[in-house]
């Protein structure tokens, strides 16, 4: 191997170890999860519903999503909160983006809007249930759905509260250390 390569080799290693060695990590313990469950109401309808598994106290969360039906032009014209366990903590916005040029929609979850205490405890379960339909009644035969591909900024996200734990041995966190990563796992249901 030339000298050039070998360096550029090296400080390829150096720069990325920590990245690797950051993704999956959760401050709190257990990694969190965002799943993604797709299943057909109908050959041009089918729903897209988000689960959500913490082990920790969380108050906000941002689930961006890009699906892709190949040619077949595709739209999520509505997300179903009621039931979840969104709903069930009162937060205080439960937001639905869809974006029907580029297919995407973006769900922003806020528990606490003034002087509220809402927060999702420790669990595992549904948040929301999101419909997609065929914009030329076509079948939907095939249904991907990515939250990698997503625009700049806009990233899978979970903010957990500023103080865990119980009040003998609660800890206030800033800002940076709250922000999680979850893991994104999408799940088909069988036609």
């Amino acid at each position: 191997m030339k000298p050039i390569a070998k360096t550029v080799f090296g400080l390829t290693c150096v720069i990325l170890l920590p990245l690797a060695a950051m993704a999956g990590q959760d401050r709190f313990g257990a990694v969190d999860t965002v799943y993604a469950d797709v299943a057909w109401i109908n050959p041009t309808t089918a729903t897209v519903t988000i689960s959500y598994f913490n082990d920790e106290n969380v108050v906000g969360l941002q689930i961006p999503f890009k699906m892709d039906a190949g040619m077949n032009k595709i739209v999520a014209d509505s997300a179903v909160y009621t039931g979840g366990r969104v709903a069930e903590a009162k937060w205080a916005y439960p937001g639905f983006r869809p974006d029907t040029a580029i297919q995407c929609v973006t769900l922003g979850m806020i528990a606490n809007i003034g002087p509220t205490d809402h927060k999702l405890t420790p669990g595992n379960g549904r948040l929301v249930t999101v419909f997609i339909s065929s914009l030329e009644g076509k079948n939907i035969d095939k249904l991907s759905i990515d939250s990698t591909t997503v625009a700049r900024g806009v990233s899978l996200m979970a903010v957990a509260d500023q103080i865990q734990g119980t009040a003998a041995d609660s800890t206030k966190m800033e800002m940076v250390a709250r922000q999680i990563k979850p893991a994104w796992v999408v799940r088909y249901a069988k036609k």
